[in-house]
């Protein structure tokens, strides 16, 4: 078994939830990653505000007294850092030069000299990671001047406030997720509704019922329903187009083969040599006509069928109205007179090669019956945007009230010779209608009926 039969069809159901389900996780990765950072520099702010606070607080509490520091620490700013049971604070206060004033003297330098800005850096101390902030001010006394420097320190316990608030968005996240995706699974089911109910309408129907879907569907199905009912009407066309082909064939056909059968039998119930020849020369009369009304009929048929398919290609005029002649004049002597004039050396129209020859065959075929003893006159020209091909005979003509009708099926003119089907014109009519052009018939003064076939051409 080939590949691609054994390979299930894709379902647009699941491709679009599929679809839809990684854009979400993508989403919620992404919204992850940002309540993360989010997190991260919310509580950042929120404890180096509290540590800055704190070292100004105490460096407000720094006096120069006779040349000596005096400190007065306000251990409420140091308990407020230390408000997690965890987390660790370390303090020290000391002068321009370094030296310790009071707390712990083992803490690490800032990366960069203090100014009147405070300086937040992070720093390992004490087997872990420590926030610190370190500020500077210059104190003033009646005797001195210098500058004191304040340093605290807190542990990372802020970490786990982060990660607190982390974890709620992450519960937010999946329960949005959750909703997303089952909002996204009614979406989808909700937007099928029309197909299921297009489906439904269709397989309530009876296989004889074409007629055009009358489903309220979305503007993006709008193309796909009116596609699908052009298919229907011409599957309607076809279908009775069909039915009248075949009522019409057995209608004409019944004739025929009722008057052999006649024939037939008075040949048979006939001893005398004179009447039996008489009869069988009716049944060949009836014979030939059956077989030409047959032929004409299959002709149709093809036609029909290749008119409804349209596969169109660029044909050369000069080469198909050639070979129109060479199959239309007959091959027993005497042969017919005919006068061809070609007046381009190319012609090209968008069309079918073998509905266009047979046009021309019936227009040559009915012109060599009903043209009169005058030469068969055939011309391929180009006018404008049109490519003319013209054939006209030296017989009666046609009647103008006859001008229209004969190019309906199984249509004659009211004074047309017996033996035809009626078929011939109403082929070509078909024909030149499935290219876009037109057909004309008209009488000339001198006597004669003139064809003439207009198809747009192609342009070099």
């Amino acid at each position: 078994m080939p590949k691609a039969e054994a390979r299930a069809p894709s379902s647009l159901r699941r491709t679009l939830t599929l679809y839809l389900g990684v854009l979400l996780a993508v989403f919620a990765v992404a919204l992850l990653f940002g309540a993360r950072d989010y997190g991260q520099r919310a509580a950042n702010r929120s404890y180096d505000h509290l540590l800055v606070s704190s070292a100004l607080s105490i460096i407000d509490s720094v006096a120069l007294v006779d040349a000596q520091w005096q400190v007065d620490l306000p251990y409420a700013s140091l308990d407020l850092l230390s408000m997690a049971p965890d987390d660790r604070v370390f303090y020290r206060v000391f002068d321009g030069q370094n030296r310790t004033v009071t707390g712990y003297a083992d803490l690490p330098l800032p990366p960069r000299a203090p100014t009147d800005e405070p300086q937040l850096f992070d720093a390992h101390y004490s087997g872990e990671t420590v926030r610190f902030v370190v500020v500077s001010r210059r104190v003033s006394s009646p005797s001195a001047q210098a500058e004191v420097r304040v340093q605290v320190g807190q542990t990372r316990a802020r970490e786990a406030v982060a990660q607190d608030i982390v974890n709620r968005a992450l519960l937010a996240i999946g329960v949005l997720s959750l909703l997303s995706l089952a909002l996204v699974a009614f979406g989808v089911h909700r937007a099928f509704r029309p197909l299921v109910k297009v489906e439904r309408e269709l397989s309530r129907r009876e296989p004889s019922d074409l007629s055009p879907l009358d489903a309220r569907v979305p503007r993006e199905m709008d193309q796909m329903v009116a596609a699908l009912n052009r298919f229907m009407a011409r599957l309607s066309s076809s279908n009775e187009t069909l039915r009248a082909f075949m009522a019409e064939a057995a209608h004409q056909m019944r004739t025929p083969l009722a008057a052999l059968r006649a024939q037939a039998q008075l040949a048979l119930d006939d001893d005398d040599p004179e009447d039996m020849r008489r009869s069988l020369a009716a049944i060949d009369r009836n014979a030939t006509h059956m077989s030409r009304l047959l032929n004409q009929l299959l002709s149709d048929a093809s036609v029909i069928h290749r008119s409804n398919l349209q596969r169109f290609a660029p044909v050369d005029m000069v080469e198909t109205v050639h070979q129109a002649l060479h199959e239309a004049l007959p091959q027993a002597l005497p042969a017919p007179r005919v006068q061809l004039a070609v007046g381009v050396a190319s012609s090209r129209v968008q069309g079918d090669a073998l509905l266009l020859r047979e046009a021309i065959k019936n227009l040559i075929d009915n012109a060599l019956k009903y043209g009169g003893d005058g030469p068969l006159q055939v011309a391929l020209t180009e006018e404008g945007t049109y490519s003319l091909v013209t054939i006209a005979d030296h017989g009666p003509g046609i009647p103008p009230g006859d001008a229209e009708r004969v190019f309906e099926r199984f249509a004659r003119g009211e004074d047309a010779a017996p033996g035809g089907a009626g078929l011939g014109l109403a082929i070509v009519k078909r024909v030149v209608d499935s290219h876009g052009g037109q057909i004309d018939l008209s009488n000339r003064p001198s006597g004669g009926l003139v064809a003439t076939i207009r198809l747009p051409r192609l342009h070099a």
